[in-house]
């Protein structure tokens, strides 16, 4: 049975949340919550990171590490923990959970399952009977080998343990197979040597369907389209269209699912749409990238209704405010000291915009700094306003000493990435 908590404001005891991971989108989980009274420490394996910067309390802490986490549980004594990310030692929070009655949002064992690429595969194909793309797991270079046929070519190599593209390749002959499990084993969490083989699904159109798990009953937000470089979210729109036919297969997959997991919360599920027909692909049981467009679109953006679900608080129901848009911010470049500028033509983007920037205190490669949020009279009115908004942005990186002169600023772009990346 799922733990409903009574808010208590008191300066005393406040309801305390442990949210693992702080990233953009864990920044928003935390204004939420104390939004609605409750205290939250905000966790991440570096400091400064864009949920600490609101957070009442934090913690800099490796996470994956099993004993680090359990100390930081035992210190915090929260009344319930958050996981906002993947890299997270969950077989901790299972432990905690059966053996100490530790409350994970919506469950130890749905964070424990959907981590897992094989696991939650398992669970959709295999348990529940769930139409996906075909598929085979693999621990070794010649296993792949001589597992190929089952999924031919062009197929995609995945680590079981990971998030965002990384460590995806693409395989389009048996050259490829070797130096996409080096790079699987390399760049998936805790560098497992297991990894996931699909074949390629011929779809028309990917959507996440956020699926709310309350109080009051199973909730769908409207269907969200995306665009996605290197298997990273670039862009996103809602409401996707789709038949009504087509909207109900997609829900009833979701609820099963959803429910199969159990406890509270908002799940992005992902689900490819080939023609009437709709393949599940993958769930996160948090709030999802390709959901902040919610923070324009809906009266409760995906946050909202996160938060809400966990603390056992109704939803009622949602409204959508019509044809919506978000673009990613992403840069790349290397540096401690990031300026923004030119928001005042970003902003100029009228009426019905908006602009989160994160915060992220420094860069070192590619990384996501903010989101365009827009809305239209159309899809694509929508989605070309926040596109302006990204594009009028602009960006300077500096490596900044204190005891050094700093090194001049580059200006690099904000750019959404090429479509078929």
């Amino acid at each position: 049975m799922t733990t409903v908590f009574p808010i208590v404001t008191s300066a005393s005891r406040p309801t305390t949340a442990l949210l693992l991971g702080s990233g953009e989108l864990g920044k928003e989980v935390a204004i939420e919550l104390m939004r609605l009274g409750v205290k939250v420490v905000a966790c991440d394996r570096y400091d400064n990171a864009p949920a600490m910067q609101v957070a009442s309390e934090h913690a800099v802490l490796n996470m994956k590490d099993g004993a680090e986490l359990r100390a930081l549980i035992h210190q915090v004594k929260p009344d319930l923990v958050i996981p906002e990310i993947e890299a997270i030692a969950t077989d901790v929070l299972v432990e905690l959970e059966e053996k100490e009655g530790l409350h994970v949002v919506p469950s130890a064992r749905a964070v424990n399952i959907t981590m897992n690429r094989e696991a939650i595969r398992r669970l959709a194909a295999e348990e529940l009977d769930l139409p996906t793309s075909p598929y085979f797991f693999a621990s070794s270079v010649q296993e792949i080998h001589d597992n190929i046929d089952k999924v031919g070519f062009p197929c995609i190599m995945k680590p079981v343990m990971s998030s965002s593209g990384k460590g995806q390749s693409t395989l389009r002959s048996d050259d490829d197979i070797d130096a996409a499990f080096k790079k699987a084993c390399d760049e998936g969490r805790g560098h497992e040597t297991r990894v996931i083989i699909e074949g390629f699904v011929k779809f028309d159109r990917e959507i996440t369907l956020l699926t709310v798990s309350a109080v009051d009953g199973i909730f769908f937000c409207d269907p969200i389209g995306h665009h996605q470089v290197k298997g990273d979210y670039r862009e996103s729109w809602q409401p996707e269209p789709l038949d009504e036919e087509v909207f109900v297969e997609c829900r009833r997959i979701a609820s099963k699912v959803v429910k199969a997991l159990g406890g509270y919360g908002i799940f992005g599920v992902e689900l490819f749409i080939v023609g009437n027909h709709v393949v599940f692909s993958e769930l996160s049981p948090r709030p999802h990238d390709t959901g902040m467009v919610t923070l324009i679109s809906q009266d409760l953006s995906e946050f909202a209704l996160h938060v809400r679900a966990l603390l056992g608080l109704p939803i009622g129901d949602i409204t959508q405010f019509g044809p919506s848009a978000s673009a990613a911010i992403v840069v790349e470049g290397k540096g401690n000291h990031i300026e923004y500028a030119n928001l005042h033509d970003a902003l100029s983007v009228a009426p019905h915009t908006s602009l989160r920037i994160f915060g992220k205190p420094d860069l070192d490669g590619e990384r996501r700094l903010g989101v365009a949020l827009a809305r239209g009279q159309s899809l694509e009115e929508a989605r070309e306003k926040a596109v302006a908004i990204r594009e009028a942005l602009k960006i300077t990186v500096s490596e900044e000493d204190p005891e050094t002169e700093s090194a001049p600023a580059e200006e690099v772009p904000a750019e959404g990435g090429k479509e078929n990346e």
